[in-house]
């Protein structure tokens, strides 16, 4: 990771660690770098719905076309959009401003390599450089040179008429619940069930510039929960803030975490057939219940640091069809080059209706261990993970856990938090290895005078 650029862009506070300033300078130094040989760079933006997102929007396209570069704006519209849009147009680049499920004061920018795929250190390196003034200040365009900016909606639709395309069958009669978390899928997903003849039932399709994510959406899934149950829906999605993640809600009214999806979209495609080298590709998050299912069900797997970024990179590199994380991300390499939440729910529909099975029904086999994660706000990451003391505790956390369960700990790879999370066969058990962890972890940040460690604690929903 980078100063500005983590696993996941460059995320921030706006106006505070992310200002329209820098903003322009990315713009500005995009245009620079993707410019050939006097050929002006084409550039695609997209953005979801904070109240910001429209003033780092101005500031890119701002910077982009001072440099001759021609910005085209896909307005609100998803992550996985982008990464699309910019493939099958030939765009230079892409853009998106989100900061995902993040609350709505924070955002955040993400580049999007000609091929779809996230940019590259290399270039996010230079634009860092330049951002902090160790690079040359290049040469602002003058007259007709001067970039233009141009409405690219057209583009927003092509993606929409794509994940159409690619249902294998009607979803008629199928009852559909979406949860658009105020944010980027609120004017795309219920098109496209629409469009494939579903019934669908929408919440949380109100945008407003500072209700994304709030108390919605794939992070507090609880609202979808009670949506599809009170409506007697047979499934729910629910989306993150650009739509680049998705859970589910069962018909029972249970939660369907990435794993779950890994699960069952891993057994469909084995089953037909289609699961490349027999191998699903994990982060270290996912469940050491998925783990114990796979092996039952004669199912590889690859396990890779946390992030989409890493789980697509060891999918190109050996072919393999299927990954994701446990909070949502999954990838169908076939369809697509990031995690795209709108796809992955039409996966999963698929999955139902040719299986002519029940969402509940298809989770069968698979256990998921009671999880405890609890991160823990503090000033210097690195300094906190090196502690030999840190490790210490934690190799004796690891022996005792043994073979019935497993400790993490790690740094989160877009915001200042240390995060500790335990699997084992009782709440009980995760609560004694996780609080003994992060009492440590606070006291080791307590060394640095500005710390105030502040904790959010989450527990992943059981079967």
């Amino acid at each position: 990771m980078g100063k500005y650029f983590g696993t996941d862009g460059f995320r921030g506070e706006a106006n505070v660690t992310l200002t329209a300033e820098h903003a322009f300078k990315i713009g500005k130094y995009i245009g620079h770098i993707f410019s050939d040989g006097g050929k002006p760079a084409r550039v695609v933006i997209g953005k979801d719905t904070r109240r910001s997102s429209y003033m780092l929007e101005y500031a890119l396209a701002a910077g982009l076309t001072s440099m001759g570069a021609q910005a085209y704006l896909l307005h609100v519209t998803t992550t996985p959009s982008v990464a699309y849009v910019v493939n099958a147009d030939g765009f230079d680049c892409g853009i998106m401003i989100s900061a995902s499920h993040n609350p709505y004061y924070d955002n955040g920018i993400k580049l999007i390599s000609s091929t779809g795929e996230k940019m590259s250190e290399e270039v996010t390196d230079r634009i860092e450089r330049y951002i902090d003034g160790l690079e040359s200040e290049p040469e602002a365009a003058l007259r007709d040179k001067i970039g233009a900016t141009f409405d690219y909606s057209l583009g927003r639709n092509r993606y929409i008429g794509y994940l159409i395309s690619l249902a294998t069958r009607s979803f008629k009669n199928l009852r559909v619940g979406l949860d658009c978390a105020n944010g980027s899928a609120w004017n795309i997903a219920k098109s496209v069930f629409d469009a494939l003849g579903a019934r669908t039932f929408v919440i949380n399709n109100t945008p407003d510039g500072v209700n994304i994510n709030k108390d919605c959406g794939s992070t507090h899934i609880e609202a979808l929960v009670r949506f599809v149950r009170e409506n007697s829906l047979d499934v729910g999605f629910a989306f993150d803030g650009d739509a680049d993640r998705c859970l589910a809600v069962d018909n029972e009214g249970k939660v369907i975490t990435g794993d779950h999806i890994l699960y069952i979209c891993g057994k469909y495609l084995k089953e037909r057939g289609e699961l490349e080298k027999n191998t699903v590709v994990t982060t270290v998050m996912s469940n050491i219940g998925l783990y114990k299912a796979f092996d039952e069900a004669g199912i590889n797997y690859v396990k890779t640091a946390v992030g989409d970024r890493f789980v697509y990179e060891e999918m190109s590199k050996n072919g393999y069809r299927l990954g994701g994380e446990e909070s949502g991300h999954i990838i169908f390499s076939k369809y697509a080059t990031t995690g795209d939440g709108i796809l992955t729910s039409l996966k999963i529909a698929e999955v139902m209706l040719e299986s002519k099975m029940t969402l509940s029904r298809l989770t069968d086999g698979l256990t998921i261990y009671p999880q405890l994660l609890k991160n823990v706000r503090v000033n210097d990451k690195r300094a906190v993970l090196e502690s030999a003391e840190l490790a210490e505790l934690v190799k004796r956390c690891e022996e005792a856990l043994a073979d019935s369960g497993r400790l993490l700990v790690r740094a989160s790879g877009t915001e200042p938090l240390i995060r500790v999370m335990a699997e084992a066969r009782t709440k009980e058990i995760c609560e004694k290895y996780v609080s003994a962890v992060a009492e440590l972890v606070e006291k080791l940040d307590r060394e640095y005078p500005a710390s105030e460690a502040q904790t959010e604690t989450e527990v992943t929903p059981q079967n």
